[in-house]
């Protein structure tokens, strides 16, 4: 008898372009694991990305942990069995989302290590927002795994957080974009990363393996 798959609940929406590229590899995933018709068991709850940009440029981090809280709870409330937030920087307010929910809540920062250690990465460079580049919430989650982390410099991360809220989130990708995430993923490499982590979602719509 086959198991029965869990109930994701998502919360999405930060930006709308991300959250289509989580429920696009889960769904494709499912199907290449499982096969036939097969997709995954899914709820989102998302999010007006405008009001969630404009708390955390204005450091308001107070009434952001309470609109992801809410949304947990009516991921909840639907039937999910797990929790995914579907953004990098709002992992900030993962603990305080991990207390008001019954059920785990599983943190991008984990996952990332896990396949940092079974590809025998130790040092990794990161981009993302400037939250995530600069703050202690995703460096030091990752630190606990044993993962030495490289953050771009000052100009680099300013670089990397205006395309990433000026274009990327708008669904813009430029030329000129590509080559300076480019040049900057290079200038890791030379300070000794051995691999990159694109730490928002939205930067695969401009650099990826390949």
């Amino acid at each position: 008898m086959s198991k029965k798959p869990v109930r994701i609940g998502i919360i999405g929406g930060m930006s709308w372009q991300s959250t289509q590229s989580y429920y696009h590899q889960i769904n494709q995933q499912v199907g290449e694991r499982l096969g036939g018709l097969h997709s995954a068991d899914l709820l989102i709850h998302s999010v007006d990305f405008q009001q969630i940009s404009q708390w955390q440029h204005d450091n308001n981090w107070d009434a952001l942990t309470e609109a992801l809280c809410h949304s947990a709870s009516l991921l909840c409330q639907g039937g999910a069995q797990a929790v995914v937030i579907a953004t990098n920087t709002m992992h900030k307010v993962a603990p305080e989302i991990e207390q008001v929910l019954r059920i785990p809540l599983l943190h991008i920062a984990d996952a990332t290590a896990k396949i940092l250690s079974r590809d025998g990465i130790s040092r990794v460079g990161l981009l993302g927002t400037r939250f995530t580049m600069e703050q202690a919430f995703y460096i030091e989650r990752l630190q606990r795994h044993g993962i030495e982390v490289v953050v771009p410099t000052e100009p680099q991360r300013e670089r990397v957080h205006s395309v990433i809220y000026q274009e990327l989130c708008l669904g813009v990708v430029k030329a000129d974009a590509k080559a300076d995430y480019l040049e900057i993923v290079a200038s890791l490499a030379e300070r000794g990363a051995q691999g990159v982590i694109l730490g928002c979602t939205e930067i695969g719509l401009l650099i990826q393996q390949a």
